[in-house]
């Protein structure tokens, strides 16, 4: 057993409805020892009761003597603050982890601004203040790259619209914070058990729809490269924690010396002086930034055919003309697409035995998760300089199974 005071001492903000459930489960597990003393989780949504999906294992986490939940808005600078007051007799945080972000694509610049940059800065200004020894940044894959080859951490990707910019211009503010020990952790499309989030997710329930109607699930895309990066939670959780690790003994200015990377302006040159915080245009800024993706060099044709082929069916494609009339009304077609996955899926849900009241899954697929996305991210680097080592090197059958049989487990997945 490892002495608790000799472990560090954790914030976590906000993910609760994308990783960070996953990060926590992996710092204090259900079963075995805590890598950390303490582990304060803050986010918006309540857990008793629950304002999003938690999964099963989560509340498990939340029972542990080393976790504390708390409620908080975090566009309100106090509660930022008095969130780093640590509990009584307990020395200051080591390390925070940084979550934090609007999540849905459709939402406003103003809305981007107010609750990804504004909340990020909060943050990263008060773990400055406090001389945080780690402050790891997680960068969502709102980025769009090229078909061809993976992209190391040196090249300049282009944000995918109003979220992608935004999200960006995040680690921009967070860069240009003096004396932050910050590290940018840089992913793929996430997936795996207990996580209701991202396209991957949807891929494999709409998959089992197909497989249930006997049918092939089709894409609107024609079959090219269409590089999808994926990376499994836990991997997303064990790099987090990597680079934190990394960091800590290290500090800033020999971070940025081993692993620093110019943060690149992708912006209107107008919003720098509306926006609190925003580094000019022309500042170079860097920090930290690290690649994290799975070996599978994942595309939009072998994560279709793996989730199909575990439900029984293919992947294919519609034809030329088709596509073509797809591109140009695509908002027009994700209802029609949409009235064959989501009465199906309610039927599976009907059916299940035993039945299903209540599942946080959906087969509904918006215009983004129907939109092409072209995400190749190398991930050489972080198993060089930090030394990290995958979990889970391969998208394939069996995390499929792992995924499914926890859903099952839970009552979220039908059992037909």
């Amino acid at each position: 057993m490892t002495d608790a005071s000799s472990k560090p001492s954790v914030l976590l903000f906000g993910g609760l409805n994308t990783y960070a459930r996953a990060l926590a489960a992996f710092l204090v597990p259900v079963d075995g020892e805590a890598l950390v003393s303490h582990l304060r989780i803050v986010d918006k949504f309540s857990v008793h009761p629950p304002t999003t999906y938690l999964g099963s294992e989560f509340p498990k986490v939340l029972e542990k003597p080393e976790v504390e939940y708390q409620q908080r808005n975090l566009t309100v600078p106090s509660a930022v603050a008095s969130a780093f007051d640590p509990p009584e007799g307990q020395a200051p945080y080591d390390y925070v982890f940084d979550l934090t972000g609007e999540v849905r694509y459709d939402r406003t610049e103003v809305i981007q601004i107010k609750t990804t940059c504004t909340v990020a800065r909060l943050i990263g200004l008060e773990a400055a203040k406090r001389k945080v020894k780690a402050y790891v940044r997680l960068q969502l894959p709102f980025y769009e790259t090229h078909n061809k080859g993976a992209h190391d951490e040196k090249e300049n990707c282009k944000p995918f619209s109003t979220i992608g910019t935004w999200w960006h211009e995040t680690l921009r503010m967070l860069a240009a914070i003096p004396d932050l020990n910050l590290v940018i952790l840089r992913i793929g499309f996430g997936y795996g058990p207990y996580t209701d989030f991202g396209s991957v997710t949807s891929a494999i329930t709409v998959s089992s729809v197909y497989g249930y109607m006997k049918k092939p699930m089709r894409t609107l895309w024609s079959p090219g490269k269409n590089p999808t990066y994926t990376v499994h939670v836990e991997d997303i959780a064990g790099g987090l924690w990597s680079c934190a690790e990394w960091i800590a003994p290290l500090g800033r200015t020999k971070a940025d010396e081993t692993a620093g990377e110019v943060i690149p302006f992708h912006n209107e040159k107008s919003k720098v002086s509306e926006v609190e915080g925003m580094p000019g245009s022309d500042e170079k800024l860097v920090a930290p930034l690290f690649n994290l993706t799975d070996d599978s060099k994942s595309t939009l044709l072998s994560v279709g055919e793996t989730t199909t082929s575990f439900f029984g069916t293919t992947f294919e494609f519609f034809n030329f003309l088709q596509n073509a009339a797809a591109k140009w009304k695509l908002e027009e077609m994700v209802e029609d697409i949409n009235e064959h996955h989501v009465g199906a899926w309610t039927e599976m849900i009907t059916k299940s035995d035993p039945p299903i009241p209540n599942t946080p899954l959906t087969a509904y697929m918006d215009s983004y998760a129907l939109q092409k996305h072209v995400v190749a991210f190398d991930n050489s680097k972080i198993k060089e300089v930090v030394g990290y080592k995958l979990r889970h090197p391969e998208f394939n059958h069996d995390v499929i199974q792992d995924i499914i049989d926890k859903w099952k487990a839970e009552g979220s997945w039908p059992n037909l």
